[in-house]
């Protein structure tokens, strides 16, 4: 019995699924639409909703604690880049909603191995 496991494994080692999350992440946010499989949008999906709302509730905050807030965002994805676009185009698109800032659409079995595909996309204003 899985009591008290949280998470995906994905059928890789701790350091493999970390930057296999980060880099679906950083994808997420260049694109802002990436296709995978339905596992790994699962599992990608909370830690990019908690990354916007880390930088939209950042906003309103003082310069330290936007300042850590952005640290925070870094040590999670490791890319300056990314981080300016999540916190000055991604999250003040989000400024007045209140969570659900992706979604995931079916696409159907892969055709090599029968995996279920589907697009993870943030939402549209």
């Amino acid at each position: 019995m899985r009591h008290s496991v949280a998470g995906y494994r994905l059928g890789r080692t701790k350091s493999a699924r970390i930057a296999l999350r980060r880099n679906l992440i950083k994808q997420l946010f260049t694109h802002e639409r990436i296709q995978t499989t339905k596992a790994k949008a699962a599992a990608v999906r909370g830690e990019a909703e908690k990354l916007i709302t880390l930088a939209k509730k950042s906003a309103d905050g003082a310069a330290d604690e936007k300042v850590n807030a952005r640290r925070l965002a870094v040590s999670k994805l490791g890319d300056n880049q990314i981080i300016k676009r999540l916190f000055d185009e991604i999250a003040p698109r989000f400024a007045t909603r209140n969570g659900g800032y992706t979604r995931v659409i079916k696409l159907g079995p892969r055709l090599g191995d029968a995996a279920e595909m589907v697009v993870l996309e943030l939402v549209e204003e």
